[in-house]
């Protein structure tokens, strides 16, 4: 009878997803973030071509989420509204390359004031103010394509053995450029299929080779820390995440504010938190929801300053509905750019407030071989209008897509009748988002700082900045989440 009493408050405890470990203690965290790797380039998303058996095993044991989208498909700006939990125009540096004012607050702080021991490992790209968030910083300078991810078994080796830690680490692979390396040559560009949008090409083969092989190093990094983990005896107990800051740096991907672009691979594991059984969560998240769902789960205090919402309960019960919304926004990347978008599992609205200028991708896409490739086709008139799509100006000022019958993003219906009442409402919906949470459309943005169709080329206002979306209505101060 008093195992019996004893079982059935186990499986109490389980399913309630308590805060603390079987054991008592609080769990520890590791969050991997990947650059520039979109979330249909991992072998568990249904990618063929690309090899990572350690993310795939870790899938395999976990939560793999198909609708988690970023705030940004660029960076700095991404990382930032991770870490801080609050969208890119909330933090003050909405723009590529820019930092938030020192009072703002990162969910590491929060974590190392109430007793985590706190690391970083890698690329680090955030600004000063989250330096206070970590008790170790080892960033590294990136190198002819090195990826850093060397770092983090070292940090995880020299933590504290007497706190719960909280890992943040960042790698710069996929980011180009891509100088050789270990896994150089793993993936052979003969048997690469590539995306439809892109070229076909020898030069496009290539170039995915050889991202997929900074895809595989990152792969084999996690196989590494995972390895450590048990020899440490506390993987049982660790909230292991993994994802990416921004869709792949290829034309038609980085800095899109479609699912080509914003859309990232999440996987959560946590043996002792959600079992080791393969699911599938389909409900919609948005990436400033990592960020107060960690500290719910170590039991602190949610502050106000945090836009999004502990999506704990899905850890538990993976087919529960979560959002109805989930928001974005492009904003200058190299490049003049003020797009705003807004997801339901239905719909997806896209508000183009500079319409003139094409969307050809970032400096290091338009360098690309990729690039290249599609820059031929079309002057030789061998391109299909989908692969043409990032050399059209002027764009529509608005898309509206169907996200049932038209999973690609590629009808535009913001035109057809039939869609009318159904763009109002996406619009609707926007404008209130962007009323409640500061955000605006400055006249005088940050223009160019590269030329178009050539990468790296300045501009004569390279290095010129122009006013910040949001900062005119103090954005930074404003804590309103929004629509949800």
């Amino acid at each position: 009878m008093l195992a019996t009493k004893l079982n059935i408050l186990c499986l109490l405890g389980f399913s309630a997803l308590t805060d603390v470990s079987l054991a008592g203690q609080k769990p520890n965290i590791v969050l991997f973030l990947a650059d520039d790797v979109s979330w249909d380039d991992l072998g568990c998303y249904g990618n063929k071509d690309v090899k990572t058996p350690n993310i795939d095993r870790v899938a395999s044991e976990g939560i793999r989420f198909t609708n988690f989208f970023l705030t940004a498909s660029s960076c700095s700006p991404s990382r930032n509204s991770i870490i801080t939990g609050r969208y890119p125009h909330n933090t003050g540096a909405a723009e590529l390359h820019t930092e938030p004012p020192p009072e703002m607050i990162s969910f590491p702080e929060i974590m190392k004031q109430q007793g985590y021991y706190t690391a970083h490992a890698g690329k680090f790209h955030l600004g000063k103010y989250a330096l206070r968030g970590f008790d170790s910083v080892n960033e590294n300078v990136r190198l002819n394509g090195d990826g850093g991810e060397e770092l983090w078994i070292k940090t995880l080796q020299n933590r504290a053995s007497d706190k719960p830690f909280m890992m943040w680490f960042a790698s710069y692979d996929a980011h180009r450029i891509w100088g050789p390396n270990e896994f150089s040559g793993t993936h052979n560009p003969a048997y690469i299929t590539p995306p439809y949008y892109l070229s076909d090409g020898e030069g496009t083969k290539r170039d995915l080779a050889k991202y997929y092989d900074e895809i595989a190093r990152f792969d084999y990094y996690i196989g590494l820390v995972i390895s450590e983990l048990k020899q440490q005896k506390v993987l049982e107990n660790t909230i292991i995440l993994i994802m990416a800051d921004n869709g792949r740096p290829f034309p038609h991907s980085k800095t899109r504010v479609n699912d080509r672009g914003m859309k990232t691979p999440f996987i959560a594991h946590w043996p002792n938190g959600i079992g080791t059984k393969s699911k599938v969560c389909n409900s919609l998240v948005s990436s400033i929801d990592i960020a107060p769902t960690l500290l719910d789960l170590v039991s602190m205090k949610v502050p106000e300053s945090i836009q999004g919402v502990s999506f704990k309960t899905l850890l538990k019960n993976p087919e529960k509905n979560f959002r109805n919304y989930v928001f974005a926004e492009h904003n200058w990347h190299d490049y003049e750019a003020h797009e705003r978008m807004v997801r339901t599992k239905d719909f997806l609205y896209i508000l183009n407030s500079r319409p003139q200028f094409a969307n050809m991708g970032p400096a290091d896409a338009i360098g690309s071989p990729s690039f290249q490739d599609l820059l031929e086709m079309k002057n030789g008139r061998k391109i299909s209008s989908v692969q043409a799509d990032v050399f059209l100006a002027p764009r529509p000022d608005k898309e509206l897509y169907n996200n049932l019958t038209d999973h690609e993003q590629l009808n535009n219906l913001s035109s057809d009748p039939g869609y009318h009442s159904n763009l109002e409402k996406m619009q609707q919906v926007l404008a209130e988002w962007m009323t409640m949470t500061g955000d605006n459309i400055p006249e005088n943005l940050t223009k160019d700082w590269f030329t178009k169709e050539q990468g790296y080329i300045k501009t004569p206002l390279n290095g010129h900045r122009g006013e910040m979306p949001g900062e005119k209505l103090q954005a930074t101060k404003n804590n309103n989440k929004g629509k949800f």
